[in-house]
């Protein structure tokens, strides 16, 4: 469930602006805030229902941008290496290999970046 919220709150970080100014609102306040589906209507001065699908339809369109664009993908991508070559630079002497290791990690990132 962590892992879910968390997910949710990278790609809102990442689509926020591709949303309306009241989808917007609706996930901030939902996820972020921590506010109840009664309480965001009362805010809006709607239903409960309305704001359920709301914020499903907002979570939707999150998830089909990025199927398209696929920026949280990319961000994981390059945390994992990030985190590679983060340890690999923890070792008190790189060997060979390391440094060869750490040069493709820094192409892929360059890559990654570039797309």
């Amino acid at each position: 469930m962590l892992e879910k919220l968390n997910r949710i709150n990278l790609l809102y970080d990442f689509y926020a602006p591709l949303l309306t100014e009241r989808q917007q609102q609706a996930l901030h306040l939902y996820f972020s805030e921590n506010y109840s589906l009664a309480e965001i209507a009362g805010e809006y001065n709607t239903s409960r229902q309305a704001v359920y699908d709301l914020i499903r339809r907002a979570l939707e369109s999150i998830e089909n941008f990025e199927e398209k664009l696929g920026l949280y993908k990319t961000f994981n991508y390059q945390q994992e290496l990030l985190a590679e070559a983060d340890q690999l630079l923890e070792q008190e002497s790189l060997k060979k290999e390391d440094l060869k290791r750490l040069q493709k990690i820094i192409a892929d990132l360059r890559s990654s970046s570039e797309q």
